[in-house]
């Protein structure tokens, strides 16, 4: 597979619920800019290559018009849902804007799980490419948290993070595992081709106790790993590496459960999904800044082709590493060929948040602007509060007055602590604390 075949494929984009109907939205796939935006009339959502025909300006910046089409922000062009011209403003009363040339590059798109698909090829063979599913979560009966995060690596380091499941005991100690769940990873490859491989690791994660586990990864971009925890729930960890360019994807985590009981769903369905979201970025932050790192140690030795010789793996809990690579190699060839990666970020760009997921998230950016909205509020109540004191010269209204300033000020440090995490992490992970 070479690069123009990686684009034989389709991507997730987006979660459905965190696109804006109302406005275009701008996304890069594979190094190619695309707008996203809601055809009113096709009822469907549009993928369009993210340039104008004629003077060749992001549609992106532009906006839905009343007649519900795509309008170019510079000279007013406008676009239907199949990419033909429908407006030149500047045209002579009667002229037809229906060349070939005043059109826009239509990308096949489809809604399918909760997510958002771009074919990243001619949209002709988009039929012939099968979307990138889990099957069991077509089934009834899950209870799933998802989110995304752009990630400043390539989407072939997130996938072998992801499927090397022996680092969670180590790099996520505190957050999802514990050192002394670490043990031998006994895992075997039970299949492989050019659609990707299986695994099986019998013993399964925190010595047994949670029974086997299975892996697969659908090549290019999917993988899971599933396991049924017996007495309480079938457990699922899916990730999505959508490639946007050298040195960047875009995650897509999806947690599915399926309880055995009622009650744990009902229990995390009462955390706000930016709470959740809030979670997740601590997780993922565990191990961003050293994949960062680690991926251009792996360049200057040759990327896959050089990985058997860079790496030393020496254990069979590194054989979804190897499997990787090997798919690579053997099937794939580098989505970016000749490209370097880019110059490395410090710490401070790499725990950004707000950039890399919250003003994309329309549950974590409502959240923000809900905070904005009440700290004047909480901050002018232990004032509201005093006066009441000086007013009443009473016993119950002082110690009613002194309760509600204290609880003002802890809501109000919340509600920072709350801010700045929308915004950033704190680029100290858990496992580094002191015992």
């Amino acid at each position: 597979m070479t690069d123009t075949a990686w684009r034989q494929h389709w991507f997730p984009v987006a979660f459905l619920r965190d696109l804006d109907r109302s406005k275009p939205t701008a996304f890069t796939l594979l190094e190619q800019d695309l707008v996203l935006w809601w055809d009113r009339a096709g009822d469907a959502w549009r993928a369009f290559a993210d340039v104008c025909p004629h003077r060749l300006v992001p549609l992106s910046q532009g906006r839905l018009n009343s007649a519900g089409e795509l309008e170019c922000p510079y000279h007013g062009w406008s676009f239907a849902g199949d990419g033909h011209c429908t407006a030149i403003p500047q045209a002579l009363e009667g002229a037809s804007p229906s060349t070939t040339r005043s059109g826009c590059r239509a990308y096949a798109t489809a809604e399918a799980q909760g997510l958002l698909f771009v074919f990243a090829g001619e949209a002709a063979g988009a039929s012939a490419v099968p979307l990138p599913l889990v099957p069991v979560l077509e089934e009834p009966g899950w209870f799933v948290q998802d989110t995304f995060r752009d990630l400043p690596m390539d989407a072939l380091t997130l996938l072998e993070n992801v499927l090397d499941v022996s680092h969670v005991p180590f790099t996520h100690h505190r957050t999802v595992g514990k050192r002394e769940n670490a043990a031998p990873v006994e895992a075997v490859i039970t299949g492989s081709g050019p659609w990707g491989f299986t695994a099986l690791w019998e013993e399964g994660p925190r010595k047994g106790k949670l029974g086997s586990q299975h892996t697969t990864f659908a090549a290019p971009g999917l993988m899971w790993h599933d396991l049924t925890a017996s007495g309480f729930a079938r457990i699922l960890t899916v990730v999505y590496a959508t490639p946007i360019r050298r040195g960047e994807c875009r995650l897509f985590a999806r947690f599915p459960f399926r309880f055995e009981s009622r009650l744990p769903s009902l229990l995390l369905a009462l955390r706000p999904l930016w709470l959740q979201h809030i979670a997740n970025h601590i997780v993922l932050e565990d191990d961003q800044v050293f994949l960062h790192w680690q991926e251009r140690v792996l360049e200057e030795r040759g990327r896959s082709d050089g990985a058997e010789r860079a790496f030393f793996l020496a254990t069979r809990a590194d054989v979804y590493v190897r499997a990787l690579h090997d798919w690579v190699n053997r099937f794939a060839g580098d989505p970016f060929p000749g490209q370097s990666l880019p110059p490395r970020l410090d710490d401070g760009a790499l725990m950004d948040r707000w950039h890399s997921h919250t003003r994309h998230c329309a549950a974590c950016s409502g959240a923000l602007r809900g905070i904005r909205r009440w700290r004047p509020l909480v901050a002018a109540l232990p004032w509201l509060a005093l006066l009441g004191i000086a007013w009443w010269h009473s016993l119950p209204v002082l110690a009613a007055g002194v309760a509600l300033a204290g609880a003002a000020w802890l809501l109000g440090r919340r509600l920072d602590r709350w801010e700045q995490l929308l915004q950033a992490g704190d680029g100290h992970p858990p496992r580094n604390r002191h015992e």
